[in-house]
């Protein structure tokens, strides 16, 4: 029995620098597509975005703002 494709989403919070994500992304898309030169389509559509966590709509990942202050007294 095979399942039919649909959307997913795989959503990954980190607590960096905008240049830390930014190449995090890269990884992320070269592993999604190894070949960026490729004739389209990929063989598994896919999509990537980098979005800043705003305050004004609250914290989505309170655990890890915790843990990098908790990293951060550790390691001053």
């Amino acid at each position: 029995m095979s399942e039919e494709a649909s959307i997913w989403e795989i959503r990954l919070g980190m607590h960096t620098t905008r240049r830390q994500a930014e190449e995090i992304r890269e990884r992320i898309a070269r592993m999604l597509c190894p070949d960026p030169g490729h004739t389209p389509p990929c063989p598994i559509p896919w999509s990537i975005s980098l979005l800043q966590e705003d305050p004004e709509d609250g914290e989505a990942y309170p655990e890890l703002t915790e843990q990098a202050r908790l990293e951060g007294e550790r390691n001053p």
